[in-house]
């Protein structure tokens, strides 16, 4: 008797499927890349402003799509080991999607480390999931991993009702999860290339939230994943960029949705940030560039992003703020 799949097959089979969606996007535009050297830039070194230095010099690697940090030459920093958590999101429940690694990796481990439970919604990258979520229990709090895909609007339901069930309830949501593939001309945009990063970063945050309001009340609150792109646009990332703007302009619009519900919606808009998104998007040539462009010349590191998450997550320190685009961007100005 032939065996009926199940809904964790088809959850499965259907990110197997957007993994390989994306891989293909990538090799499209691995095949399209011109043949130049790197440019004459400004080789002064780095600045570093906090309690430590942080890596200057990116190597030259590119990673196949959706990146897995645990394959990185110069990992991530996202332990924060000098940020002292004082209870900001004690007996909480936070869901963060692209959780597994990068930005979202750092932000479940200070949200563990203020006294929140976690869940983790994430594509594929199953050994980066695993590893946040020994971090997450390194401080003492649980960690419920959901793979899946964000595009898919049933998926997103029942990631909530997972949250809810395993963790007693929801009171923060991060969206985090995005795609990214940069193109030197808006003709290398496919129809198909298209829908997969509108879906992924538009749509998916839209599903999450909605699924997530049933849950939420009176001091719970989202936050979005900007970008500094969605800020001042990009010539390279002009799909990627016109998502980044509509997630600032959902937050501002959903903002005044809730706020008569005691609800705040905020967003984070970061710069250059060192995580697997950008190998995974990037030559090998043009990665060891990655960030020089910034007043601080490197990269961000996810650690120097993940106490704003805190900050705008927890009443005691934001419950008059709503409706903000925070940039932090390693420029001066936006």
């Amino acid at each position: 008797m032939t065996r009926k799949p199940t809904a964790k097959d088809n959850a499965h089979a259907g990110a197997k499927a957007t993994v390989e969606k994306q891989r293909e996007i990538q090799r499209e535009q691995d095949r399209k890349e011109p043949a130049e050297g790197k440019g004459d830039d400004d080789k002064k070194g780095a600045v570093q402003t906090g309690l430590r230095s942080y890596p200057e010099e990116m190597p030259p690697q590119h990673l196949e799509k959706p990146g897995l940090e645990a394959d990185m030459q110069v990992k991530p920093q996202f332990e924060a080991l000098d940020y002292r958590g004082s209870g900001k999101l004690k007996g909480m429940v936070a869901l963060i999607t692209g959780g597994d690694s990068g930005i979202g990796r750092a932000v479940a481990v200070l949200y563990a480390r203020e006294g929140a439970d976690v869940a983790i919604v994430y594509l594929s990258s199953h050994e980066d999931a695993e590893e946040t979520r020994a971090y997450v229990e390194k401080e003492g709090r649980q960690c419920v991993l959901i793979p899946g895909d964000v595009k898919d609007s049933k998926f997103c339901k029942q990631a909530v009702e997972k949250t809810v069930k395993e963790l007693g309830g929801l009171d923060i949501l991060v969206n985090n999860a995005a795609f990214q593939q940069h193109a030197h001309s808006l003709e290398d945009i496919t129809d198909e290339r298209l829908n997969e990063t509108l879906h992924t970063n538009v749509n998916g945050y839209f599903y999450m939230a909605r699924a997530a309001l049933p849950h939420l009340k009176k001091g719970s609150c989202i936050i979005n994943t900007g970008s500094v792109v969605g800020l001042r646009g990009s010539k390279e990332l002009l799909d990627y960029s016109a998502t980044k703007g509509a997630i600032h302009a959902f937050t501002m619009s959903l903002a005044a949705s809730l706020i008569g519900k005691g609800i705040r919606v905020n967003a984070i808009a970061p710069g250059p940030v060192w995580t697997p998104l950008n190998p995974a998007d990037r030559s090998a040539e043009e990665i060891v560039e990655f960030g020089k462009q910034t007043e601080f010349k490197r990269p961000a590191q996810p650690e120097e992003l993940s106490p704003a998450y805190v900050f705008l997550a927890s009443p005691a320190c934001s419950s008059y703020i709503t409706g903000i685009v925070l940039p932090i961007t390693g420029t001066i100005g936006t």
